[in-house]
């Protein structure tokens, strides 16, 4: 396999390339003029667009609903460019010049001058909604109106609107300053000039943008939840939490899920009610195990944030699995591998049959970019290419896991994702 992924480096050139196109625009679509962008919310999210935006020499108007947050978001993004002069990456004149192009605003209204304005509040359906139908009722006539959901439906926020051709969806991946990928999401009414102009704005502001349809979880989160499923159904057959990550990181991952839940958080979304142990992080989470911020969660941390198994944490697991009935077994480096992996490209069959992404190089692209899939293999669709798509389909029905059409098509045809 080695020398089949010997082009993998040049297929993530060419599958780059490709991502930027937009295969149904007529050439010479007009794009719009973004002199001026709005962002709706200074938490993490909202500040990390923000600076993108700064950095790239346009001015922006930030607003938020409370004058302590917003100085606390305007503070975080002058601190995480001090940084960058820190690390030689900045001069101080260039900070300066970025933050001089920054309006902080409490008022709503200040959003109408904006020829681009991204939401950036949390992940609830009825708060976007609410501020899509008061963004067009102020934003001036040819305003971009975008969301930076992972995960809601845009069309339904652009139902909204009286002006639905103007809304999309531009998915940054935190830290939004930092990372490369944005998933931009077509949603049924999206206009061409509004698709293309974004698009063309994606690399002034160092991204690497790639087209999504609307659909759950859009290219790259729809791909990562087969792949948790696994994991967590792994863990309550008997493999150990820490050999599910490990397997992760021997394919080239820079963590692996339980790992990357400990970074964000085992209490995001908890219930808080310590007596309602529904699942394995209720669990955790009742114990005070809440990630990295607490020292603890799947792993114990030291000061350093070295981790180490949890002997508390595998007691937790086969209690539970204990109670869910669960028998145990030993479950292997292949299969775990393979249970972590073949699901992911069966769900980027599925994302092609749907059309949801124009071509399988396109999902690699969000995987290397967005993900941390190791280059070597140039990215989920391409790896599997090389794996062989029977082998794929093989395994897939080996863990009992139905197999997409579109991928059981290729694998009896012999044809492959890129060809």
């Amino acid at each position: 396999m080695s020398e089949a992924l010997a082009g993998a480096k040049e297929h993530i050139e060419t599958a780059r390339a490709k991502a930027a196109v937009v295969d149904d625009i007529p050439a010479g679509t007009a794009l719009k003029a973004i002199e001026r962008v709005g962002v709706l919310g200074a938490g993490t999210m909202g500040g990390g667009i923000t600076m993108n935006f700064l950095t790239a020499g346009i001015p922006v108007t930030i607003v938020e609903r409370e004058q302590a947050a917003l100085d606390k978001g305007v503070a975080t993004m002058r601190r995480n460019y001090e940084n960058s002069v820190k690390r030689g990456r900045m001069t101080q004149d260039e900070v300066e010049a970025a933050m001089a192009r920054l309006t902080p605003s409490v008022e709503f209204d200040d959003l109408a001058a904006c020829d681009l304005v991204i939401e950036a509040v949390y992940e609830n359906m009825d708060l976007k909604k609410d501020i899509f139908t008061r963004l067009d009722a102020i934003a001036k006539p040819g305003a971009i109106l975008a969301s930076n959901t992972s995960y809601l439906n845009i069309d339904e926020m652009a139902a909204v609107t009286k002006r639905p051709e103007a809304v999309l969806g531009m998915h940054f991946f935190s830290p939004a300053n930092v990372m490369k990928l944005l998933e931009v999401v077509r949603g049924a009414k999206t206009g061409d000039a509004e698709l293309a102009t974004v698009m063309a704005l994606a690399p002034k502001i160092a991204k690497i943008a790639v087209v999504s349809g609307v659909c759950p979880g859009f290219i790259g989160n729809r791909m990562l939840s087969p792949r948790q499923q696994q994991a967590q159904a792994m863990l309550m057959e008997g493999a150990a939490y820490n050999d599910i990550d490990d397997v992760l990181l021997e394919f080239g991952f820079p963590m692996g899920p339980f790992q990357m839940s400990d970074l964000a958080g085992l209490d995001i979304g908890w219930h808080r009610d310590p007596a309602k142990i529904e699942t394995i992080r209720d669990a955790l989470c009742a114990a005070g195990r809440w990630g990295q911020k607490t020292s603890k969660g799947y792993y114990d941390y030291d000061e350093s944030r070295t981790r180490t198994p949890s002997a508390e944490v595998k007691a937790i697991i086969a209690d539970f699995a204990a109670k869910q009935g669960k028998p145990q077994r030993e479950i292997g480096k292949d299969e775990i591998r393979e249970r972590l992996l073949y699901p992911m490209v069966n769900e980027g069959a599925k994302i092609l049959d749907e059309g949801m992404a124009q071509r399988a190089g396109d999902i690699d692209t969000v995987w290397l970019n967005g993900y941390g899939w190791p280059a070597w293999t140039g990215g989920p669709m391409y790896w599997a290419d090389h794996v062989g798509l029977s082998e794929v389909v093989a395994g897939l029905e080996r863990h009992g896991i139905d197999v997409s059409p579109y991928l059981l098509g290729k694998a009896k045809s012999g044809a492959n994702f890129n060809d």
